[in-house]
């Protein structure tokens, strides 16, 4: 009988390992790609404007991994101010340190709940390393509750799904108390897209003033949604 002397992986243990392997070709790749585009603005700008001042290094962490590389700074001599072209035309705060498609995704788990915590264990174990804490993912949905959403027309529903939250924060130096940032998510159901399930018409809210929170979201609500004596509102544990 043959005797194999070569320790073979099982299917686990394979998968893994090919995916660590694509996340380091991907990092590569995105680095060459980002350094390539920040080369062909250099030398596309507009040199009256924009002078050189300096290469800095950042990191960004993604879906695949962080990514190091190296992006310049200038000074616009229009504005008086320093500026990253890169960042501006890949509309992206290089210094997020996450990529808006992770931070996307960070806001999709929270959204299927139970947890903050959850959400970020799910993603350290689908990554394979610790990317957000769930204080950071978090303030990344009260960051995208504060950004305006232009509202076309209000919808008509019959049940809206409220998932209501509190986020303890802390305030400047000098003060002894912090606040607390009341957050709702509202949807109207689920639905499938492709094999995942996803929320439904999702939108956020941000408690601001010294109103009352329920006030203030009921306010939200009327401003979106066609709200009368049929419409339901069911409330989630978030």
């Amino acid at each position: 009988m043959q005797h194999f002397t070569t320790t073979i992986p099982t299917w686990k243990e394979l998968e893994s390992w090919m995916f660590r392997q694509l996340q380091e070709v991907f990092a590569s790749a995105m680095r060459r790609v980002l350094e390539m585009l920040d080369q062909i603005l250099l030398e596309q700008r507009d040199r009256q404007r924009f002078r050189v001042k300096d290469e800095r290094e950042t990191s960004v962490n993604t879906l695949f991994g962080s990514v190091r590389f190296k992006r310049r700074l200038y000074f616009d001599r229009q504005s008086g101010k320093h500026v990253y072209l890169l960042d501006q035309h890949l509309q992206f705060e290089g210094r997020g340190k996450v990529s808006p498609h992770l931070v996307e995704t960070a806001i999709a788990f929270a959204g299927e709940g139970p947890s903050y915590r959850d959400s970020a264990r799910r993603l350290e174990q689908l990554l394979g390393y610790p990317v957000l804490s769930h204080q950071a993912i978090r303030e990344k949905l009260i960051e995208r509750a504060e950004q305006p959403v232009q509202i076309v027309e209000k919808r008509k529903a019959r049940v809206l799904f409220v998932e209501a939250d509190g986020l303890y924060t802390k305030l400047q130096r000098g003060r002894r108390r912090g606040m607390e940032n009341a957050i709702a998510v509202v949807h109207e159901g689920w639905e499938r897209n492709g094999k995942r399930v996803q929320l439904k018409n999702k939108q956020h809210y941000l408690h601001q003033g010294a109103g009352h929170f329920w006030e203030g979201f009921g306010d939200f609500l009327v401003e979106r949604y066609k709200i009368d004596e049929d419409t339901w509102l069911v409330p989630c544990n978030f």
